[in-house]
């Protein structure tokens, strides 16, 4: 609730507006008459579909995030072919590849662990993405991320989202030389 989407969608508008190539999804609140019913994936290219919505019927057995339900197959059907398609492709050029966010939720699929994998590994792709901060236990992927010699962790917070856009926009930069 910081303010980790938003300053995403900024950073997203600031490469796209200087020409970079860059794909990727983002997490969206889904609000009904003021209060949350869930999330929904957005992808850059302007694809959207559920992630989550509010159930009480907790008899199924599903992938429970607190009240939310978590939609896997919409979730892979709209994210899988986006991450294995920025794995393809020229190395001319490093793409950037917006992942937001790296969450409870999303780590429900094996298939996306897999992906986020690939795609930190492969050489031709910048991933900014978000992560949850530590509390509670501990999400593998998540803490492989945060240790990992090749990632720059920001910490957002309300004080410092608005300040932070140009460092974390100097830290991409950086990464396409």
């Amino acid at each position: 609730g910081v303010g980790k989407t938003t300053l995403i969608q900024k950073v997203t508008q600031a490469l796209k507006s200087s020409g970079i190539p860059i794909d990727g999804f983002y997490t969206e609140e889904v609000r009904e008459g003021g209060r949350r019913t869930g999330f929904d994936v957005v992808t850059l290219s302007g694809k959207r579909g559920p992630l989550s919505r509010v159930s009480s019927d907790s008899s199924r057995r599903e992938y429970r995030v607190g009240q939310y339900v978590v939609d896997l197959v919409s979730f892979e059907q709209l994210v899988l072919p986006m991450l294995r398609n920025v794995n393809h492709g020229s190395d001319a050029e490093k793409k950037i590849c917006v992942i937001d966010e790296i969450g409870k939720m999303e780590l429900f699929s094996q298939a996306f662990i897999q992906a986020v994998r690939q795609t930190l590994t492969g050489s031709g792709t910048i991933v900014l993405g978000t992560i949850p901060v530590p509390k509670g236990k501990p999400l593998d992927l998540v803490e492989e991320i945060r240790s990992r010699k090749d990632v720059k962790v920001f910490n957002v917070s309300k004080e410092n989202r608005n300040s932070i856009l140009q460092d974390i926009l100097a830290a991409v930069e950086s990464c396409r030389k």
